[in-house]
C-alpha cells in the first residue's frame, strides 16, 4: 500500500466530490488516526480480555458518574441485549458497580469502581497525551476546524450529545 502524502491540503476550493483524492486522503487520515489512537488501549484492554466495547462502557461511566443503563445505551447507540454481557462482566469483574435509583428504584445507576477509575485512566491518558500535543501543534482555528469536521461527520443523533447549552457533553 502506498503511504499517504505527507502534505494534507483537504478540500482547499470545498467542490469536493466521492471520487477527489482529497477525500481518499481524508479517509486514509482518519484511518490511520484511529488506529494509532486506539494502539496502546487495545493492547490494555487484551491483557483483561476486554474489547472496545468494555471501553466505551468505561470511558463514559468514567465521565458520567451514576448515569443510567438508559443513558448509555443511547449514548452509544446500542440495545439492552448488545451491553448486557460487556457490563455484566465489568459488573463481576468489579470495574463497575450498580446502583438502584432512588427516585426509581427500577433505574440502574453506575459507577466506576476504584478498580474502573484506574483502568479508565490507564485507557484514557495516552490519548489526552496525542491529543493535548496535536491541538497545541494545531492552534484554536485547527481544533476549532477539527471539531466541526467530526461532529459533521456523525448522524444527528450522535451530535446531539455534543450540542447542549449547558456544554455539559455526553
Amino acid at each position: 500500500m502506498a503511504e499517504p502524502k505527507t502534505t494534507v491540503n483537504i478540500g482547499v476550493d470545498l467542490g469536493l466530490n466521492p471520487g477527489d483524492e482529497d477525500l481518499h486522503q481524508g479517509i486514509a487520515l482518519l484511518f490511520f488516526a484511529y488506529r494509532d489512537f486506539t494502539a496502546r488501549g487495545d493492547a490494555i484492554l487484551a491483557a483483561q480480555n476486554f474489547g472496545r466495547a468494555h471501553h466505551r462502557v468505561i470511558y463514559f461511566v468514567g465521565r458520567h458518574p451514576g448515569i443510567t443503563v438508559s443513558e448509555l445505551l443511547d449514548i452509544l447507540g446500542i440495545t439492552k441485549q448488545s451491553i448486557a454481557r460487556v457490563l455484566g462482566q465489568l459488573v463481576r469483574e468489579e470495574y463497575v458497580m450498580q446502583k438502584t435509583g432512588t427516585a426509581d428504584r427500577r433505574q440502574r445507576l453506575l459507577y466506576l469502581t476504584d478498580r474502573g477509575r484506574a483502568l479508565e485512566q490507564e485507557l484514557t491518558s495516552e490519548q489526552q497525551v496525542r491529543l493535548t500535543a496535536a491541538f497545541k501543534e494545531a492552534g484554536p482555528a485547527a481544533v476549532e476546524g477539527f471539531c466541526k469536521v467530526m461532529l459533521g461527520t456523525m448522524d444527528p443523533a450522535s451530535r446531539r450529545h455534543f450540542q447542549s447549552s449547558d456544554k455539559s457533553r455526553r
